[in-house]
């Protein structure tokens, strides 16, 4: 785990504003009748606006500069000619390169009235990282945020994905270490002052499975059933959890 200096995560920080701020701006934006395609130009453009750079494109050979995944789709979904509609539940998952610090958030968005199931898998979802996040303080250790997100979704009939988990993030977009979302109290590594996460609960109306389309980059919940993403990073100091990513006020 590599530890950042408070200059450090003050620069991570003002990345992390970026990320916020076009976020917000891209969710409000996800409305029934707007093509994915259009999310991703304006999130692209509202970045480099901020002297920022995208950081999804062109990683790993990402097309994108948000990743725009609807209803079924859990991550990963590649903006294109698709037109939300109302009832869609949309996980817009989004990150930028500013001074060579990275910062990275997720949030899902629902578009128009959706049915009371989505709402509720939405709301698990979000409330799923608040507990994470509360988890986030020196001494404790990695088990202890997934256990809280497992500990709060399951019984509400949800299921956490488990190909997919969170990360240490800083000069690079992803750093050790891996944040699971399901574990155990007390296992994995110490969780210290200085460390910068990025937390992020995926969690499946149905079961946990997903599978990947052709495309090579949207993964899907195998089962066709609803799933949510939230996601924030925070850095760890000796008061606790500090969240970067929240919008202004």
């Amino acid at each position: 785990m590599e530890l950042k200096t408070p200059d450090e995560i003050a620069r991570i920080g003002e990345a992390c504003r970026v990320v916020a701020d076009v976020l917000g701006e891209v969710a409000r934006a996800a409305q029934a009748g707007v093509a994915t395609a259009e999310l991703d130009r304006l999130a692209e453009a509202r970045t480099l606006e901020r002297g920022a750079v995208p950081a999804f494109k062109g990683y790993l050979g990402y097309p994108a500069s948000v990743c725009v995944s609807v209803n079924e789709e859990v991550v990963h979904g590649i903006p294109g000619p698709r037109v939300l509609r109302d009832g869609d539940i949309v996980g817009l998952d989004f990150g930028v390169s500013l001074g060579g610090f990275f910062g990275d958030a997720a949030v899902t968005v629902e578009v128009g009235r959706v049915e009371p199931r989505a709402r509720r898998l939405v709301a698990a979802t979000r409330d799923a990282l608040a507990r994470a996040l509360a988890e986030v303080r020196p001494g404790a250790r990695l088990g202890d945020i997934g256990a809280a997100v497992q500990a709060h979704v399951e019984p509400l009939g949800f299921s956490v994905v488990r190909e997919f988990v969170g990360h240490g993030i800083g000069r690079r977009l992803h750093e050790p270490p891996q944040v699971p979302n399901f574990g155990k109290r007390g296992t994995g590594g110490r969780i210290r002052a200085g460390l910068v996460l990025a937390i992020e609960p995926m969690v499946n109306a149905g079961g946990p499975d997903v599978r990947t389309l052709e495309d090579g980059w949207t993964a899907v919940t195998s089962d066709g059933a609803l799933s949510a993403h939230f996601e924030h990073t925070v850095a760890v100091t000796e008061e606790g959890p500090l969240v970067l990513t929240l919008p202004a006020g």
